[in-house]
């Protein structure tokens, strides 16, 4: 099975689950589409690993929240 198949059936799944316990039907869960990277070194891993640890950070300053 292709990865966009894997992460697209995992996000469907998950989120009628999601929906499920919060008893939301139909609400969006996902952002649509995600962004395919491949880790080239160890500078890369870093930058990601920064990203992911400094993201809730930024929270509050999201336009789109």
């Amino acid at each position: 099975m292709l990865l966009p198949k894997i992460i697209g059936r995992f996000k469907m799944n998950t989120a009628k689950q999601i929906n499920q316990i919060r008893q939301t039907p139909g609400i969006p869960v996902w952002q649509r589409n995600y962004y395919e990277h491949i880790i080239r070194d160890t500078d890369d891993l870093s930058r990601i690993r920064n990203y992911i640890m400094d993201n809730p950070q930024n929270w509050n300053n999201d336009e789109y929240k």
